[in-house]
């Protein structure tokens, strides 16, 4: 049976961010959990140890393997910061035209510094994210 290994935590947001070792890192943290909480209107947790989530859902795949995950998270990784946004999210690729400087993976963006990036178009990105993955995912 599959295990989930990132889960919600009670771990502290506010812990986490002042473990992180770069002090820019730290403060680029600190805005973001800003921008996401006031988008959002969720509250952060922490989702394994080192994801910062708003909001979560539930999502069951055709395999039959389902699960719960953010909607929406950063996470201020060593190299570079770690912004989660719904994987197969048509809008994403217009929108990221205009973010600024970053690079993609299946589900994440990367950016080194949040001055990189326009936070308009963040915003965007979290809302659009949200707005696909509760249509994608009804919730019962």
């Amino acid at each position: 049976m599959y295990e989930q290994k990132t889960k919600e935590t009670e771990q502290s947001v506010v812990e986490f961010i002042e473990n992180v070792d770069s002090p820019k890192k730290r403060e680029d943290a600190y805005k973001l959990l800003d921008i996401f909480s006031e988008t959002t209107g969720f509250e952060a947790k922490m989702w394994g140890p080192s994801i910062i989530g708003f909001g979560s859902y539930h999502y069951k795949y055709k395999t039959g393997h389902e699960g719960d995950a953010p909607l929406v998270g950063f996470s201020p990784r060593k190299a570079k910061i770690s912004l989660y946004f719904a994987p197969g999210d048509p809008d994403r690729t217009e929108l990221l035209k205009h973010f600024g400087k970053h690079t993609t993976g299946a589900a994440c963006v990367y950016i080194n510094k949040l001055a990189d990036v326009d936070e308009e178009i963040l915003k965007k990105l979290i809302n659009k994210s949200i707005e696909f993955l509760l249509k994608t995912y009804p919730q019962e």
